[in-house]
């Protein structure tokens, strides 16, 4: 058990209201964690500080938007002095959408990008200089998608932001390295959440279940190993650059 002890760590969920993210956020903490827990929405993002403490963990809620740098500087503050340290930073903002591709708008892509790739290097940048120069290591775990490679279809820049993450992940594995800060990303298969219920047509499900052996959906609490796995410099002492795959064998099946 001591393999996945985070007792003393402190951990930065950002994006951590939402279903993906809370649960993981609930898997740290029930690990020993102090989790921080950043997001827009301060109702959401309390109630998962609520559940992160009915599970026995440490939380506190921390508001702020992932795509601005400003918000992030003053976040690591107020982090800083509710613990006095950052181990631990999980990057789950997501946004999506269905649009063809000749209909999309820079507009639309900009945002999506902002949302999916820009807040990981803006959070990589503000927190990740923290750990290197606080010299004390520590791990980033980036949330990355099945659709980053190959791409899925009806989801262009989503895939394509997804894709970029998995490039910003290996990336900085290498750059953090010397630091012995370790940066990898998980893959999730298809959960069920807010920002891809309505892309989920019957025909589609249809697809995704042709194409996953375990033939379900995962439920969020499946991606809390997988948390707890990366964040543990015992556990995962030698992995970095890794893109970790909890999707029920999707990525194994070709026809």
């Amino acid at each position: 058990m001591n393999l996945f002890d985070l007792t003393g760590k402190t951990a930065v969920v950002i994006g951590g209201n939402s279903t993906l993210g809370g649960a993981m956020c609930v898997g740290l903490g029930g690990h020993g964690a102090d989790v921080a827990v950043v997001g827009r929405n301060q109702e959401k993002t309390e109630a998962v500080c609520e559940r992160i403490k009915e599970a026995g963990g440490r939380a506190k809620a921390f508001q702020a938007d992932a795509t601005s740098e400003a918000d992030l500087k003053r976040v690591l503050e107020e982090i800083k002095a509710w613990t006095g340290r950052v181990d631990i930073l999980m990057n789950c903002p997501g946004k999506n959408a269905s649009t063809p591709f000749f209909e999309l708008t820079m507009e639309e892509w900009d945002s999506i990008m902002e949302v999916n790739l820009k807040s990981v290097v803006l959070a990589c940048q503000v927190f990740g200089r923290h750990m290197v120069e606080a010299g004390q290591g520590g791990s980033i775990i980036n949330i990355s998608s099945v659709s980053s490679d190959p791409p899925l279809s009806r989801v262009f820049t989503y895939s394509a932001s997804k894709a970029g993450v998995n490039s910003v992940t290996k990336y900085l594995a290498r750059e953090f390295a010397p630091a012995k800060v370790r940066v990898n990303a998980i893959i999730p298969g298809f959960f069920p959440a807010e920002q891809n219920r309505k892309i989920l047509s019957e025909d589609r499900v249809e697809s995704i279940m042709r194409h996953t052996p375990m033939n379900r959906f995962g439920n969020a609490e499946e991606l809390q190993g997988a948390a707890v796995f990366l964040a543990s410099e015992q556990a995962s002492s030698f992995v970095t650059g890794a893109l970790l795959r909890v999707d029920g064998g999707f990525g194994s099946v070709t026809i």
